[in-house]
């Protein structure tokens, strides 16, 4: 009876729209009072366990570093940097727009940071020029859903905090897809740019090799930050949480040096990581605690005898699972959507003998769909506010479905092909 109430109340809090915090924090306590006669110790050391891991430390860290990156001009730097060398390629700026949300993403985690960054700088820019308003705006939220995918990734420290995975791992296991996924972005802007060419305006003077050789080098910020974060993690000189730290002080020192971050701009990039990390914090505690019931509950176990007495192969529990995460994609926002289903899914997944940090992997990359996927595709509204007026969240929808199919065709080629995303923790992290 308790394992309907708890999936009964959960479809009530999507159903509704109540506010996701308190109503799964409060399904785990009802759990633990009236199936465990008020046991709250779990409840108390489940919020001990978050306010004490090291690993959580990072999370506004990380927020604040892509507050401030935001703010000290270093994502027009790196277009302007790249813009010579992909003129060359047909998309022209359209492949720039993703050229540097995959570069941006690597510096800041969140993929709204990177769709407003990159938005800003481009779609009036090359809307302007002629380009194809609708392929523009697609360039751009599609290549910002990369900002949860490649690492640095806020999502992915929120993941490895609840399974208890090493977020070196995630991190590491996040870099190929990514590069694969920005690949095949590229390649489908090529393909319709050849089939189409009228989405890209006649070409103005090409920069020759030596200018784009030239124009990298202005890139030379990325270069420093990528190895104060990403670089000082795989050569073991830095946990997740210094690198963080490192890149933000990196990010005050180049921020000055650009007289871009004044004292107001970091004030306000402390203020709004403090209201963010709040609110996730809030939803974290109460799924850590809803996990911990579930787990008491023994729902996972259940969960596994129902699979095993359906006799259903593995893969068509991963197909359930996806088109349930695809669903609620519409319907809630990502961190919701992973903090809400993790308890129950995760356990269920790894009994299967799914590796953790694949699913992972896995998991953010489904996230991704949902920040192209109305009613709350987060992407769509950054790039409709972003436009400021010039387009609707209905014609955002329909620029960004080429790219919610390329990111399903990279979830297939992910799923039959799981070395994609474990390679490199393989041979970076031996074990």
């Amino acid at each position: 009876m308790i394992y309907v109430a708890i999936i009964a109340v959960l479809a009530f809090v999507l159903v509704t729209g109540a506010l996701l915090g308190p109503a799964i924090g409060a399904i785990g306590l009802a759990v633990l009072l009236f199936e465990f006669n008020g046991n709250f110790n779990v409840f108390a050391n489940a919020i001990w366990n978050i306010f004490s891991s090291s690993t959580l430390i990072a999370v506004p860290v990380f927020m604040l570093l892509g507050e401030m990156l935001g703010q000290t001009g270093i994502a027009k730097r790196i277009y302007a940097a790249l813009t010579p060398a992909f003129e060359h390629m047909p998309g022209k700026l359209l492949q720039v727009n993703v050229a540097t949300c995959t570069v941006f993403s690597a510096l800041n985690g969140s993929s709204m940071a990177t769709t407003a960054a990159v938005g800003s700088i481009a779609f009036h820019e090359l809307d302007g020029l002629g380009y194809d308003r609708r392929a523009v705006v697609g360039s751009i939220v599609g290549g910002g859903s990369l900002g949860m995918l490649i690492p640095p990734s806020v999502i992915m420290i929120i993941y490895a905090s609840l399974v208890e995975v090493s977020v070196g791992n995630l991190f590491v296991a996040g870099i190929l897809p990514g590069l694969m996924i920005a690949a095949i972005f590229m390649s489908y802007i090529a393909v319709t740019t050849i089939l189409r060419p009228t989405i890209v305006p006649p070409g103005r003077g090409r920069a020759s090799f030596a200018q784009a050789i030239v124009a990298s080098l202005q890139a030379w910020p990325f270069i420093v930050l990528i190895m104060a974060i990403l670089g000082t993690i795989l050569l073991g000189w830095a946990t997740p949480t210094e690198a963080a730290a490192l890149g933000v002080a990196t990010t005050l020192i180049l921020g000055f040096l650009y007289r871009e971050l004044t004292l107001k701009k970091i004030w306000a990039a402390l203020r709004s990581t403090a209201i963010g990390f709040g609110s996730i914090m809030l939803i974290l505690i109460a799924s850590i605690t809803l996990f911990q019931a579930v787990a008491l509950a023994g729902l996972p176990e259940v969960l596994l005898s129902v699979v095993a007495e359906a006799d259903l192969p593995p893969w068509a529990i991963l197909v359930i699972l996806y088109l349930m995460y695809l669903g609620l994609g519409a319907i809630l926002d990502g961190f919701g959507m992973m903090l809400i289903t993790l308890p129950i899914v995760f356990p269920l997944v790894t009994g299967l003998g799914y590796d953790p940090v694949w699913f992972g992997i896995v998991v953010v990359l489904l996230i991704e769909t949902s920040v192209l996927t109305p009613p709350v595709g987060f992407n769509l509204f950054v790039i409709v506010a972003v436009s400021r007026g010039k387009v609707t969240l209905g014609e955002a929808a329909r620029a960004a479905i080429p790219y919610w199919l390329l990111l399903m065709f990279s979830l297939t080629l992910l799923t039959l092909e799981p070395r994609i995303a474990t390679f490199l923790p393989q041979l970076a992290f031996p074990v």
